[in-house]
Parts: C-alpha cells; sequence; structure tokens
C-alpha cells in the first residue's frame, strides 16, 4: 500500500472523517485510492499507467481535504472533492461511474428500510428473502404472512437501531441476527426450558390451568404444548434438556398403575413386574413416538416447525434408560410408512466417563444404539460430558443449535441450567476486516477494534430492548415456569441480570481470514493458527470485560450462518472482486470450522478445531464427514472415543438420502436445482427423502430451496465427503489402534 501523504508537502495531522451515522473514524487514505481502483475496474482493465493516473488523482485528493479541513471532514465532503479533481484531471468515464455507484450505495441505504421496497421483493419471490431459511416453506399461508410481517419489522428495525449500528448492518460489517423480530418487538433468543418446574407445578395455557402429569403419556403432550408456545413467543431454537432424567417420574408412574392392575389379577409375583414392565415399556415407546410427530407436525406462529433440541443421555434408573433407548429406536424407525429421517428434535447424546463411554460401563449398550441412530438418521449429535464442564463451567446442553449457557449459581448457590436464555446474536463480518487490511496486520487490528466497538453497541442495545418486555408479553416464558415465574408488574430484568442471560458475539470466517495474510493452505501453519485463536481471544477477553462492567453475560458464539455465510461473501464479493480462496467461492467458512474443500481426517479435523471453543465457549460445534457407515458404526465409535477429551459437542455428516423411485440409500448427487438420485436421476420431492445439514440443524434441500451459497457450501461437503475420512471398510469393525491408523487418512478392519 503507498502512504500517499509521504509524497505531499503536508503538516503532519491527525484527521477524522465524520461518517454518515455521526461516527468519528481515523482518515484513511488508502480508502479513496481503493474505490477509485474499484471503478476503474468496472471500466477498463487495470494496468501500471491506469494505476498511475489513479495515484495521481489520490494525490491531489489528499492534498485538497487537508488544505481545506484542519480536523474533520465530513464524508459527503471527500466525495464531492474526488468527483472535482476526477472532472479536473478529464477522468470524466471514471467519474461517472464513482457517481453511479456511491449514488446505487445511497439508494440501497434507502431501500433497506422503505417497507414498499422490502416487500415487493417480497412479492417477486426475491429468493435471499423467500429461501432465507432452510426449514420455512414459503408456499404456504401462514409462512408468507411471516415473511410479509418480517419485511416490514426488517424496515422499521433498521430505523429503530442506533444509526453507526444500522449502517454497518447495511454495508455487511456486521449482521445484527432476525431483524425480522428484533428490535422492532423485545423478544430474545434462544433457551433451555424449565420442563422439570412446569411439570411439577403445573401452568397456565390459554385459558387452561394445567396440572402436573400423571403419565409418561400426558407429560409428552405437555411437552409439545410448552414447546409450542414457547417457540410462538421468542425467535431462537428451546431446548429439553436432561429428557430422560425429568421424563422418568411420569414413567413411574405408568409403572405402579400396571402394577396395580397386576396384583388384580396376576397371582404370581415375578409375572406382575415382568406384566408391568412390558406395558411401561410400550407406554414410554408410544409417548416418546406421539412427541416425535407431535413437533414434526407443529406450526408455531412464524410459520415452521419448532426448532426444537433435546439431550439426554444421563439418566440411570430403568425408567431413563428405556426413555433413551425409546427415543433413539423411534428415530431409527422414521416418520410416516415410508420411514423419512425426521428433522425435529435434534437429538443429543451426552457421553460420560464411567456411565456409558466405555465398554463395561451400565449405559455402554445405549452408546451403541445411539451410534446406530446416527449413522442411520445423523442425529444424535454428541457431548463430551467432562470437556462441557471445562469449557462452559457446568454441565448442560446447548440452548437451539450451538449456544452455550455459563457455570451460573443463583442466590442461595443452587446451579441453574434450565430457565435462562440468549438476548440475541450480533456477528462481525472478520474477512471484509482482513480485505479491507490489504496484508497489514496493524491495519486488521485497528478496523477489527473498531467494528467490535459497534458489534458492542449493538448488543448492548439488544439487551436493553429485551428488558423493555413485560411478563405479560410471553406468560409462557416469564410467568408460567419456562423461564421464571415473575408477577405481572416485576421486570424480565429479574431474569437477565447479574448474569444470569447470556447474549452472544458472532464471527464468521477464521479460514478465509488467515488466507488472506497467510494462503489458502495455512492450516499446517502454526503462525497461521496462532493468529486466528488471536483473534478470538480477543473477542473473548472483551466479551469478559462487557460483562464485568455490564452485569450481563457477554460470550463469543461461533455463528451458524445458514444464509450469512451468502449475504457477507456476496457483498465483498461486489466490493472487492472475485478473489481466489476468499469470495470465489461464493460463501464464507462457518466459525473455526477446517475447510471443507480439504480432506482432512477426522481426528486431524477434532485436533484442528479444538482450540477455538476455549475463547468461543458461548457457541460452538464440530461436524466430521463420513461416507456411508451404516454397516461400521465402530468406526464412527473411534472418533467419539478420539473426540470425549477434545471437543465437548460433536455432530456426524454422513449421507443417509434415500430414493423411493428405485430403493438406492446413500449420497444424493448435487446439482444446480438441488439434489438428485445418482442411481435414477430422481429429483421429486414426494419420492425422495434428501437430508443435510444446512446449520447446526439438518433440513431438506430438496423440499426447501436454500441461498445460493449455501448450497454452494453443501455441494462442495458433498464432492468432498467421500474421500474425508479415506477408507472406511464396510461391514468391518474398527479397534482402538484404527485412532493412530487413521491419522494417516484410512480406516482399517
Amino acid at each position: 500500500m503507498k502512504l500517499w501523504t509521504a509524497n505531499l508537502d503536508l503538516d503532519e495531522r491527525t484527521m477524522n472523517v465524520i461518517k454518515r451515522d455521526g461516527r468519528s473514524v481515523k482518515f484513511d487514505e488508502d480508502k479513496i485510492f481503493q474505490a477509485l481502483k474499484k471503478a476503474s475496474d468496472k471500466i477498463t482493465s487495470w494496468n501500471d499507467t491506469q494505476e498511475e493516473r489513479i495515484e495521481a488523482v489520490t494525490d491531489r485528493v489528499i492534498s485538497e481535504i487537508f488544505n481545506r479541513f484542519h480536523e474533520n471532514v465530513k464524508i459527503y465532503e471527500i466525495q464531492n472533492i474526488v468527483e472535482h479533481e476526477l472532472l479536473e484531471a478529464d477522468e470524466i468515464g471514471l467519474a461517472e461511474e464513482y457517481v453511479r455507484y456511491r449514488t446505487k450505495r445511497d439508494f440501497d441505504r434507502k431501500k433497506a428500510t422503505d417497507i414498499n421496497f422490502t416487500i415487493e421483493k417480497l412479492i417477486n419471490r426475491d429468493s435471499t428473502v423467500v429461501n432465507e431459511n432452510a426449514n420455512k416453506d414459503s408456499n404456504v399461508f401462514n409462512t408468507q404472512r411471516d415473511l410479509t410481517a418480517g419485511a416490514v419489522s426488517k424496515a422499521i428495525g433498521l430505523k429503530i437501531l442506533p444509526p453507526h449500528v444500522a449502517n454497518a448492518h447495511q454495508k455487511g460489517e456486521i449482521h445484527y441476527h432476525d431483524l425480522d423480530y428484533s428490535p422492532y418487538t423485545t423478544m430474545a433468543n434462544c433457551c433451555l426450558i424449565d420442563f422439570k418446574n412446569m411439570f411439577e407445578n403445573g401452568f397456565k395455557l390459554g385459558n387452561a390451568q394445567v396440572d402436573s402429569p400423571k403419565s409418561i403419556q400426558t407429560a409428552t403432550a405437555q411437552t409439545s404444548q410448552i414447546i409450542a408456545n414457547v417457540a410462538s413467543s421468542q425467535y431462537g431454537g428451546c431446548s429439553f434438556d436432561r429428557a430422560d432424567e425429568i421424563l422418568a417420574p411420569y414413567a413411574k408412574l405408568n409403572y405402579e398403575k400396571h402394577m396395580r392392575d397386576a396384583e388384580k389379577w396376576i397371582d404370581a409375583p415375578e409375572k406382575r413386574v415382568d406384566y408391568a414392565k412390558e406395558k411401561t415399556v410400550k407406554d414410554i415407546y408410544d409417548a416418546m413416538q406421539s412427541l416425535e410427530y407431535e413437533i414434526n407436525t407443529l406450526f408455531t406462529s412464524n410459520g415452521q416447525t419448532p426448532f426444537v433440541t433435546v439431550g439426554f443421555g444421563l439418566g440411570q434408573d430403568w425408567y431413563a434408560r428405556e426413555i433413551q433407548k425409546a427415543i433413539l429406536n423411534v428415530r431409527i424407525k422414521g416418520l410416516g410408512s415410508d420411514h423419512r429421517t425426521a428433522i425435529f428434535p435434534k437429538l443429543i447424546f451426552t457421553l460420560k466417563r464411567g456411565l456409558n463411554l466405555e465398554i463395561g460401563t451400565a449405559n455402554y449398550d445405549i452408546k451403541q444404539l445411539a451410534l446406530e441412530c446416527s449413522t442411520k438418521r445423523m442425529y444424535p449429535d454428541i457431548l463430551s460430558y467432562d470437556k462441557i464442564v471445562e469449557l462452559t463451567g457446568s454441565f448442560k446442553a446447548s440452548m437451539g443449535c450451538r449456544s452455550f449457557l455459563q457455570g451460573w449459581k443463583d442466590a442461595q448457590g443452587n446451579e441453574v441450567t434450565a430457565g435462562r436464555n440468549n438476548l440475541g446474536v450480533v456477528t462481525v463480518n472478520l474477512p471484509r476486516i482482513a480485505l479491507e487490511a490489504v496484508g497489514d496486520k496493524a491495519k486488521f487490528w485497528d478496523i477489527f477494534n473498531e467494528r467490535i466497538g459497534i458489534a458492542k453497541d449493538a448488543l448492548v442495545f439488544r439487551v436493553e430492548r429485551a428488558k423493555e418486555a413485560q411478563p405479560k408479553n410471553a406468560p409462557i416464558l416469564f410467568m408460567n415456569g419456562a423461564l421464571g415465574r415473575l408477577s405481572e408488574n416485576q421486570s424480565v430484568d429479574e431474569l437477565y441480570k447479574n448474569e444470569r442471560a447470556t447474549v452472544s458475539l458472532g464471527y464468521i470466517g477464521l479460514y478465509e481470514v488467515a488466507t488472506t495474510f497467510y494462503g489458502p493452505t495455512w492450516e499446517s501453519n502454526p503462525e497461521a493458527k496462532a493468529f486466528t485463536l488471536e483473534i478470538v481471544k480477543k473477542m473473548h477477553e472483551d466479551c469478559e470485560k462487557w460483562s464485568k462492567a455490564s452485569g450481563y453475560h457477554f460470550s463469543v458464539y461461533s455463528t451458524p450462518s445458514e444464509s450469512l455465510t451468502d449475504r457477507f461473501c456476496r457483498m465483498d464479493k461486489e466490493k472487492f472482486g472475485s478473489i481466489p480462496d476468499i469470495t470465489e467461492k461464493d460463501y464464507y467458512t462457518n466459525s473455526f470450522h477446517y475447510d471443507i474443500r480439504k480432506n482432512p481426517t477426522p481426528f486431524e479435523k477434532l485436533d484442528f478445531e479444538k482450540d477455538y471453543p476455549v475463547y468461543a465457549n458461548g457457541g460452538f460445534i464440530h461436524y466430521c464427514e463420513y461416507p456411508m457407515i451404516q454397516q461400521n458404526p465402530k468406526a464412527l465409535e473411534a472418533v467419539w472415543d478420539y473426540a470425549y477429551d477434545r471437543v465437548g459437542y460433536l455432530g456426524t455428516n454422513a449421507p443417509i438420502d434415500h430414493c423411493y423411485a428405485c430403493g438406492f440409500e446413500g449420497d444424493f448427487a448435487p446439482t444446480a436445482k438441488g439434489f438428485k438420485c445418482p442411481q435414477c436421476g430422481n429429483q421429486d420431492p414426494k419420492t425422495c427423502d434428501v437430508v443435510k445439514r444446512t446449520c447446526g440443524y439438518l433440513g431438506n434441500p430438496q423440499a426447501r430451496p436454500m441461498v445460493h451459497g449455501r448450497h454452494s457450501e453443501i455441494t462442495s461437503r458433498v464432492k468432498h465427503m467421500a474421500g474425508v475420512v479415506g477408507h472406511l471398510t464396510n461391514g468391518e469393525n474398527i479397534d482402538s489402534v484404527a485412532v493412530d491408523e487413521a491419522k494417516s487418512g484410512y480406516f482399517v478392519g
């Protein structure tokens, strides 16, 4: 980068630029050159002569700015000077392109807050609007109504936000998540529902007072009712943690009822027990099957199935074990007569040393069932009990797909996990910062600190807006036990303050950041990895400072980026052009994940990624890719066991697509229009079951088209899947020796 002012006879002064949103930022002369270069690239090919001409104009612009202004210059004054100097230099074509681009930017900013324009995009079925969420069907009436309301809410929300936050969001420097809900409403994000409290103490739903359930069937029926209402009162995912342990007492009520019946009709005591157990096992299975169907047939007020996560695996008594087995067997069986893979709820099975991790432990048999289920249905994901405690301070499942609460105790010193929530996410576009820094790390950190400051302001605004809610706005959350039991006149802040709730600083594209500075194969470069870790550590340190100062828990969140992976990249490609291995791909890499185009073994991938959640402990998940492993669950077990002491949260990505036309089962081929059966070419959603992981959750891209960038990422993942773990020998077992051998790229029998 040329230091323009070094060539000018100017006194050394600090010049600040007053932005449109009122912020004052340090004057950066290189931005003028880059803006002119971009305009030049639109009208002619770049060459040495063109570069000299642009440099000359830039020098004159900077000289004029410093001659006319002493401390502050407004952005529109800089633009006027640029236009004037271009005309003076007879750069007519360049001036026209510069003015055209600047005018377009002004119009784009205006359109974002123009309700008529946003509604028109919806009516015209703009793909960035109707395909933003892979689990929302934009063809149905209630979703269309929600999208319409969301378009209006976004436009109004941008006007409500602090101007510099709205400006940064519109420019793609940050992303203020869920603008279709917040800040227009005072809704909050995801949560861990306190089912135990609600079951034991009852709750009011609509016009009915619901009492404590008297059977496992009633408990699961209440579960679905609670989920539907909670999901309609917030905009994020909701989780039922320790479901097996919480539901076990109600299964015991079934057993006791069956024992009373047996005592009436069966003489032999041992047969009474057998009878009661057999009946209870069926009750449990039927209850868990009903819950699965009810969740998948629910529609919340926003026109989609609730994003539900069920955590289980720690229960040790007979009832909890049977509930665990029923959850897994129901999922393995599938939905309907054609046994399709259920998208919801997301299942998370907890591994714990001494309970189910090793051969010979009490629940090892259920781990084997979980492995079978994961090879056939991709769920359950797994939590490593000890690692979650280490990373987050206590054990709990994620809120939704990957958001984690930190350990927290109430005034009496009791550990509290359920009944807590997240107040929202703001994500920083890290690749944009790297591209703007143009290889200068000092400049990177300057821009980084500026953007983090804007993100902080956005997060503080989220907290303040969420605190404006009243208990009567969402009785299920605030008054009936899902989060707490406040009176109508109490402040919802009682459930948020003292770091009880979290608010999340998200990030995306560490791979692209390091690529900008170190090249596309930086993963094996210790200096490059240290740089990426330094970025996440700095965010973590900032969050800790904000938490101590404010009393609200700020945490670093590894954003899932279902549509954001496309939005940021699309905007940066328009700004910086097509850059190999960065914007050329048409998507950015989620959070800290290993570049999906490469072929690491699961063990290499886990070893590479394990260091990031130490700092990004407010939200994280790791994935490993496999070919078909239904005949070799021992291969998956080797990865799970290897992961236990390294990562807290691990998902399984394996091909489980099914064609009902020809019977093919495996990996459907990616096409420009979706996925097709590689055996018969079938692409009909009615006779195809195509399931891919579209963020932290599964999705059906065949039935719900995704935004282009996300589809590109999945397509790239699918193309490389077969080589990711080297060779998996179907039908053969794998022993502990395989772990070391697999590091070289191969599984062996």
